[in-house]
């Protein structure tokens, strides 16, 4: 595949989400954005830009165009809470004995 087979509509390369996991067993977060052919490239940028100075311990990229997010206009339904659905709350469940309750 051609570099301008790889490279988004506008001529760049494709766009990379960057997480970064500061310590181990740390969540990742996200950390920023990366253009690159793929993704052992996406890494080597990652790394570059984000993880210079030993701040990461672990680098995920995710291609931008693979996510799927919700839009403002999803709010209402799409995240009311399931009212109709009681047995979801804690109550309705018994706590094993032994099991400390925080």
């Amino acid at each position: 595949m051609s570099n301008d087979a790889k490279s988004g509509t506008d001529g760049q390369w494709p766009l990379w989400e960057v997480f970064t996991q500061a310590k181990s067993g740390a969540p990742h977060e996200h950390a920023g954005s990366v253009h690159a052919p793929d993704a052992e490239i996406a890494l080597q940028n990652a790394r570059d830009v984000y993880a210079r100075r030993g701040e990461a311990v672990s680098i995920w990229v995710v291609p931008t165009a693979v996510i799927a997010a919700t839009s403002p206009s999803d709010t209402g339904p799409f995240f009311d809470p399931a009212s109709d659905k009681a047995y979801r709350h804690p109550q309705f469940y018994k706590v094993p004995q032994g099991v400390r309750v925080f």
